[in-house]
């Protein structure tokens, strides 16, 4: 196994970061990373001799190598103190010294290594941290963000993840956000992107994103500046079981369809996502439930009225929003009807002419409808010698 490798050459090899964390947890971690003594020339020799094979991929320069080994990827990352930061890249110098890499990491619970016999390595109290359900910054806050503005987010999204509670930050903390925001602006969209989604998919999301904007965070991360928090804090309850997507939850802020405009400027989001909010800001007032026994007709005619494909999942996430989770249930039981007649059937009943055809099909698709999709093929030509 390859910690044998490391062992033989008394390199030091631990468990580092968010896998520590996640396992201290009593989670399963997604990926584990490795940190290590040894340099990426001495593994890329120890590995290369072993005969283990190497994925290459750009990390390198920062100090990281990917080892192939029983079909997964290892990533074993060299110590390192970042030299020179200009808020989103880092110059990297390597070290032997496992608390100087603690110390350049973004918040203490993800700061801790594990070593392979199982000692814990913890220089900034982030297992009694990860205990107590705090979020705090290694070392001074305004520090660590300045090397990255992007942490602004991940300790939001952290947040979101392990504490308890909202409202239970360190008031430095949020001084030293504030005083930072602006450096966001700086930051790339699609990297702000992936960590907003995982904040609107985690808890608290009412609560964090109030404080985007008490902090002045909204304006530098595409979110318009009089953002409808009072609509968020409705619809952030409506969908709290539903498994919203991200878009959903956050086009509760949205009053205008600009609003979806300016964030995909911002944020470059993907299409899919960008039709999602469109399309909730138009038709999230006027389609609701029709009163009376069939609550889902509006719905059903929309999708069956719609030219486009993939409606269905949008009028999904449209349910979530309003928080009707039994109808969204029974819609997701529905399946589009097919329409039972067809132009052949018109002409073995002697209608020749294309127009007419047209005409006819049209005129027995609204009769279909107002059935609400239940005549058949049968009812519908006997209807068509009525009109």
């Amino acid at each position: 196994s390859f910690p044998e490798l490391f062992e033989k050459k008394n390199y030091e090899l631990r468990i580092a970061g968010g896998a520590v964390r996640d396992l201290l947890s009593g989670m399963t971690p997604q990926d584990i990373d490795f940190a290590t003594t040894a340099t990426p020339a001495e593994m890329k020799e120890m590995f290369t001799s072993a005969g283990v094979r190497l994925i290459n991929n750009k990390g390198e320069k920062h100090g990281t190598i990917t080892a192939r080994l029983h079909e997964q990827n290892f990533e074993i990352t060299t110590l390192r103190i970042d030299v020179v930061t200009d808020g989103r890249h880092a110059e990297v110098e390597f070290t032997t010294d496992w608390e100087k890499d603690a110390e350049r990491r973004d918040l203490t619970v993800n700061s801790m290594f594990l070593g392979l016999d199982g000692m814990l390595y913890d220089f900034f109290n982030g297992y009694e941290d990860l205990k107590n359900k705090k979020i705090r910054f290694v070392g001074k806050a305004s520090e660590r963000i300045q090397e990255d503005y992007l942490r602004i987010l991940r300790y939001f999204r952290f947040y979101g993840r392990i504490a308890e509670k909202p409202g239970d930050h360190e008031p430095n903390t949020l001084q030293a956000i504030k005083e930072n925001a602006k450096g966001l602006a700086g930051i790339s969209g699609e990297r702000i992107w992936v960590e907003l989604k995982k904040i609107l998919l985690g808890n608290h999301v009412n609560h964090l994103v109030r404080l985007m904007y008490e902090l002045d965070i909204a304006q530098y991360i595409g979110l318009p500046l009089d953002g409808s928090l009072e609509e968020f804090d409705r619809v952030t309850k409506n969908i709290q079981n539903l498994c919203p997507k991200p878009m959903t939850v956050l086009t509760s802020l949205f009053k205008v369809k600009d609003d979806v405009t300016n964030l995909d400027l911002r944020l470059k989001i993907s299409k899919e996502e960008k039709n999602l909010g469109l399309f909730l800001v138009k038709h999230r007032q006027e389609l609701t439930k029709a009163m009376g026994p069939e609550p889902l007709r509006p719905y059903q005619d929309f999708i069956m009225d719609s030219r486009e494909a993939n409606t269905n999942s949008k009028i999904y996430e449209l349910l979530k929003y309003q928080g009707e989770e039994h109808l969204l249930r029974e819609m997701q039981q529905w399946t589009v009807p097919s329409f039972p007649v067809s132009g052949h059937d018109l002409r073995k009943m002697g209608v020749s002419s294309g127009k007419e055809i047209g005409t006819a099909l049209q005129q027995l698709r609204d009769e279909w409808k107002k059935s609400g999709y239940h005549m058949d093929k049968e009812e519908l030509l006997s209807c068509l010698k009525k009109l």
